[in-house]
């Protein structure tokens, strides 16, 4: 008796699976049949960061897929390729390309984040993501990041994004983003041939050579040292140079 009993839930099992199997099946062959009914696109939102617009996405695809007409079938279509040219635009870190119930193609993408940006006085400009990417500038949007100039910032540009040997430099790039007074008061900085970094500030015009990026949180105590204990006795303008890249030492000149 017992026995009969396993036997019939173990049929039921089967042909509950292959119910759902067939529901399965069948939904997947009407969403083939479909007529592409639209395309909808979303770009996650940055804050201060609009390099990407759902309108140029819409575009680009329009003018690769000009078959994308209502009523066309969506089982023609490539959402593959349709993700490919989305990931092609500069600024698109990823996408994410599917369709709906209703024969909708929907499209989410998100975008790099601009933190700093390499000036060049004979070439183009350049921008460098949080991730280490490089970005070009482009002419509608300029995004408020931290300046980069001098022989070692236009090296970086060499190639399509930081590597390794750049690990240091990226994360005081970091470092400084996420600082809340740090990002206000840093304005640019100069990035010399032998890597080592002097910064310049929104307030004070003394320059700050903070050497290698290196020993980041150690080196931004000390000029915060300079800032507390040293300006207050002789002022904001009172030497032209800071250095705090030897440690354990904040020399003023």
């Amino acid at each position: 008796m017992e026995n009969r009993r396993k036997v019939k839930k173990s049929i039921v099992f089967v042909l509950l699976a292959l119910v759902f199997l067939v529901y399965i099946g069948f939904t997947e062959h009407q969403s083939e049949q479909k007529p592409f009914a639209g395309l909808e696109i979303y770009v996650e939102a940055v804050s201060e960061v609009y390099f990407v617009e759902e309108k140029d996405l819409l575009a680009k695809i329009q003018q690769a897929f000009p078959e994308l007409q209502p009523g066309h079938p969506l089982n023609s279509v490539s959402l593959h390729e349709i993700e490919k040219q989305i990931l092609n635009h500069p600024y698109v870190k990823s996408a994410d390309v599917f369709t709906d119930l209703k024969g909708k193609i929907i499209v989410k993408a998100s975008q790099h984040i601009p933190i700093a940006r390499v000036v060049r006085s004979l070439a183009a400009d350049a921008y460098i993501s949080t991730e280490g990417k490089i970005l070009p500038t482009r002419s509608n949007y300029t995004s408020r990041v931290i300046t980069l100039e001098g022989k070692g910032a236009e090296k970086l540009l060499e190639k399509e994004e930081l590597g390794e040997p750049q690990r240091e430099l990226l994360e005081l790039l970091t470092y400084i983003r996420n600082h809340k007074f740090w990002n206000a008061q840093i304005s640019g900085m100069e990035i010399l041939g032998d890597g080592n970094i002097v910064m310049h500030q929104q307030v004070g015009k003394q320059l700050i050579e903070f050497g290698k990026p290196d020993q980041i949180e150690e080196k931004f105590n000390k000029i915060n040292l300079y800032y507390q204990n040293i300006v207050p006795q002789k002022g904001w303008n009172a030497y032209e140079r800071v250095n705090v890249k030897f440690k354990d030492q904040i020399i003023c000149e």
